[in-house]
């Protein structure tokens, strides 16, 4: 760095209240200049044989560093003759080891990241784990992901160096959600730096943008929040869906024994055909089971874990036969059951599944000894306590089905002990050390309707409590991408299940500062206020002792919770942060309208459930014109801020919003959104 630069630092650093002594300390010793005025950025070099993703880091680093300084560094595959005097080394090389000798490259952890740097070098790698020959995921529609790893370390350590150490924001997707810092020098301090993620399987947070997902738009950003390059590819369905149409022909045993002597229901499946459940106990099923998991594994090298779910409907039609029953524990909750013209109580299944998922977790280990899979089974409905006896082996992963994101402290409401669902999530943890927590979200405050639910206190609170409890996974159904309503609360869930450490207060604050510069506060009262209208949503009158979900609506409506006074403060709030950023760099300005575009949204969305009740009863015709002009409103917007709601999710053909549109559920009903 040159003296004028450093000078200018130590003067502002001096301004900020920091002892000039102390200030100069901070840039006392040797530092790695990796872009100075008047001298080359470093150049970026890459391995010879470096995975597709960590290529794409690679450039998208040096992308960053041409926004930032101005000036884009050279990428360089392999050594060059003579190597460079400094240099960004993206991904393990083992000339790193000439290089760093005193650092130690053999990553022990799932998905450990390294970044360190001395006076003329730094390292940004990963565990990489990839099968040059397997690299092809064969999805839905005859449609392929290319590129795909077991484990992306190095891609996730660019982006952690992008925000940990070169400042940059993605505060939501898109260019306006980007805030990247502007200066001429980057200059680093030797450090050493190692992290492994906890919670490994996090692309299913947002699931729709995961790799080859489908629905969401917002990949990039959740590549950038090292959300979707993560290492435990989980699923949040049902396994056995299409046994029935695949097997109850050549397989009847297969199926779970009803109380009628019938497997599975006989001609017509009971509860479904897709809802059927299976005889657990049967060897035969077993090996079928594993018969898949080789094709699962044909189409997708990369998968390292193998659904083993019951299927839905989770009260009803399990096997009776004597061989299952022997895996049930006797001191086990009561919960009641249903078969085909019959209703009992009878315990939970929880040990039932575990014995199940350790005969399937063997014979994987079994058939391959050498590879780290895993069973997949979910501890929902009547698995939802944890099991008395039964442990799950070390190759099993249980997926809680604890329905507590959103809905602080509900119970399970199929508890005959009134059992809360995060006392369910913790015995769990007690048991197993391989824990997902795979939350149901419903639409407790209009979440799927894009309207502003967002608990981001107790979100916080919750990603925190499960992590502490050993959660190594989050599969949420399901995060609808409403980014102007939502944003907030999806960056801080975004930031804590990478690192659930971090202190939610922090991230917000850090948030709002880089988001709206001197309308920080301002808009932070104003999503606090979002927060606060949720939380009277729901505790506006009490419900009846009786009723085991705790966090429920009260009575009042969404029009009388979000009324006038409602949207004159909150409106009153934006337009002081307008005031605020008078003068100021327009890129605020862009995303305060894009924050004003959620709340249009909320207010012409709230007006129409006002209209609806006229309009169901009577179909009047200035409820339809109210409601028609209403929507004429909501297209308008999704076309000046495609990017602020998940506009198709929304449209009254999808069925989320059919109850607020004089059409209701006609297919054509769609707004006019841009490709």
């Amino acid at each position: 760095m040159r003296n004028f630069n450093l000078s200018c630092v130590l003067a502002i650093l001096t301004v900020w209240g920091i002892p000039a002594a102390e200030a100069a300390a901070l840039f006392a010793g040797p530092r790695l200049v990796l872009v100075d005025e008047g001298i080359p950025p470093a150049p970026i070099m890459v391995a010879p044989d470096a995975a597709p993703f960590t290529i794409r880091a690679a450039n998208e680093l040096a992308d960053y560093l041409e926004k930032i300084c101005g000036t884009r560094p050279e990428l360089m595959t392999g050594i060059p003759d003579p190597v460079p005097a400094r240099a960004v080394w993206v991904g393990f090389h083992p000339y790193l080891t000439n290089l760093f000798p005193s650092l130690d490259f053999d990553f022990q952890h799932p998905e450990e990241i390294l970044i360190a740097a001395d006076e003329n070098n730094l390292v940004i790698a990963g565990r990489d784990r990839w099968d040059p020959d397997n690299m092809v995921r064969q999805l839905s529609r005859g449609k392929t992901l290319e590129g795909v790893q077991e484990e992306y370390g190095t891609a996730n350590a660019v982006y952690t160096f992008l925000q940990d150490y070169l400042d940059v924001r993605w505060l939501w997707p898109g260019a306006s959600g980007e805030d990247v810092p502007s200066r001429p020098t980057i200059a680093l301090k030797p450090f050493v730096y190692r992290y492994h993620p906890r919670i490994r399987g996090r692309a299913g947070v947002f699931r729709n943008s995961s790799l080859g997902g489908s629905g969401g738009y917002s990949g990039v950003w959740a590549r950038r929040q090292r959300l979707q390059l993560d290492s435990l590819n989980l699923q949040g369905g049902h396994a056995f869906t299409t046994w029935w149409e695949r097997f109850h022909e050549t397989h009847p045993e297969y199926f779970a024994l009803q109380p009628n002597g019938t497997r599975g229901g006989g001609a017509k499946p009971y509860p479904s055909a897709r809802t059927v459940k299976m005889c657990k106990s049967n060897p035969a099923l077993w090996e079928q089971w594993l018969e898949d998991v080789a094709l699962q594994i044909e189409q997708d090298p990369a998968r390292r874990v193998f659904n083993a779910s019951a299927n839905d409907s989770w009260a009803s039609g399990f096997c009776v036969c004597d061989n299952c029953r022997a895996w049930d524990h006797p001191d086990a909750e009561p919960r009641n059951y249903s078969w085909q013209g019959l209703s009992k109580q009878y315990v939970a299944m929880s040990d039932r599944q575990v014995t199940f998922a350790n005969h399937l977790a063997r014979l994987l280990k079994e058939r391959y000894p050498d590879r780290e899979y895993y069973v997949l089974t979910a501890a929902y409905g009547n698995s939802r306590p944890a099991p008395v006896a039964a442990v799950p082996d070390d190759n099993v992963i249980v997926s809680s089905v604890a329905l507590f994101m959103l809905r602080t402290g509900m119970l399970d409401r199929g508890s005959t002990w009134r059992t809360s669902n995060q006392d369910q999530f913790a015995g769990w943890g007690q048991v197993t050390s391989n824990i997902v927590w795979r939350p149901n979200t419903g639409s407790p405050a209009g979440w799927q309707q894009g309207r502003p639910d967002v608990p981001v206190t107790q979100t916080g609170k919750d990603i925190k409590f499960v992590a502490e409890h050993g959660c190594i996974g989050i599969y949420i159904d399901t995060v609808w991408e409403h980014w102007a309503t939502h944003a907030p609360l999806y960056y801080l869930m975004g930031q804590l299940v990478w690192n659930p450490d971090r202190d939610p207060k922090e991230i917000m604050a850090d948030y709002y500062r880089r988001g709206f510069g001197p309308a920080a506060s301002s808009v932070a009262a104003y999503w606090q206020l979002m927060e606060d209208k949720r939380d009277e949503y729901f505790s506006a009158d009490p419900v009846e002792d009786d009723v085991v979900w705790t966090q429920r609506p009260g009575t009042r409506t969404y029009p009388q919770v979000y009324d006038e006074a409602c949207f004159k403060l909150a409106y009153g709030l934006l337009d002081r942060a307008a005031k605020d950023l008078d003068g100021q760099p327009d890129i605020y300005m862009q995303r305060l309208a894009f924050v004003r575009a959620g709340l249009d949204y909320t207010r012409l969305l709230v007006d129409c459930s006002a209209a609806m009740p006229a309009w169901r009863e009577s179909q009047d015709a200035d409820a339809e014109k109210r409601l028609r002009r209403n929507w004429d409103e909501i297209g308008r917007l999704s076309l000046e801020h495609p990017e602020a709601m998940n506009w198709r999710r929304l449209e009254p053909r999808h069925g989320r919003t059919a109850g607020l549109h004089p059409d209701g559920s006609k297919a054509d009903v769609r707004l006019p959104v841009t490709e």
